[in-house]
């Protein structure tokens, strides 16, 4: 029996960039994993939908699909639109939604390899205070795992790390950059916790102005898509044992 089809769920953007980075990502999914099939569906404002490209799976024959929304923390579109979307495909299709992308340790790992890229050396990491600036959401869940995740790399060495938030949330990301500023730490750096450029991310970035450093977005960091198979693996783990029964 193939392997599911893993459809990874982007959430779409008018800004070109965010399709292109999502592609980016997904060409370095296939290229580690080239017996899975990868394709890419949208839920607003970029082709394919999800919904067309479920339809023409369904039409290729294709039974198992694993849908993996392209996201970092379980806000509104991990729990309602993306199931609705899903509940909505071809009654054929056997689709299984994989967990979010984070929290992960490869993806703080990703974020350094970022901060690193931006022009921070290890030996920075003691003395660099860094904020977390994430898109943001009205779903506390979601702050409230942003949040853990600064503690968490604060443990790892830096000066300090805060999270901060480009909508929907407190702090914004100039207010955490004063707050690091005012804690002493000798530089402060900006880490986007955002997969792909747009609107918000261009946020976080004015928001970084009095910063000394401002990584990039995650984008298609080779660790990212690692997470990518982890949570595709995770998913499809039942449709193994079944076959194996």
């Amino acid at each position: 029996m193939s392997a599911p089809v893993l459809l990874v769920v982007a959430h779409g953007s008018r800004d070109p960039r965010h399709a292109a980075t999502v592609h980016a990502l997904v060409r370095r999914v296939r290229a580690l994993r080239p017996n899975v099939r990868v394709e890419t569906g949208f839920l607003d404002f970029n082709v394919p939908s999800v919904q067309g490209v479920l339809e023409s799976l369904e039409t290729e024959g294709v039974r198992d699909v694993v849908a993996l929304p392209l996201l970092l923390t379980r806000a509104f579109h991990a729990k309602a639109d993306i199931p609705a979307v899903l509940a909505a495909a071809p009654p054929r299709l056997r689709i299984r939604q994989a967990e979010v992308l984070g929290p992960s340790p490869l993806l703080l790992s990703a974020l350094e390899r970022r901060l690193y890229e931006a022009g921070l050396a290890p030996a920075d990491k003691s003395s660099t205070g860094v904020v977390l600036a994430a898109a943001g959401s009205s779903d506390p869940e979601a702050i409230a795992v942003i949040a853990d995740i600064a503690r968490e790399w604060r443990h790892t060495g830096w000066c300090a790390v805060r999270p901060a938030f480009a909508s929907a949330s407190l702090p914004r990301t100039e207010d955490a950059v004063r707050q690091l500023r005012a804690l002493g730490c000798a530089r402060v750096a900006v880490a986007p916790y955002v997969l792909a450029p747009g609107f918000l991310p261009d946020r976080v970035a004015r928001g970084a102005a009095g910063a000394d450093v401002l990584a990039d977005v995650l984008g298609p960091a080779p660790e990212v898509a690692r997470v990518v198979l982890e949570r595709y693996d995770a998913a499809r783990m039942p449709v193994a044992l079944a076959v194996g029964a």
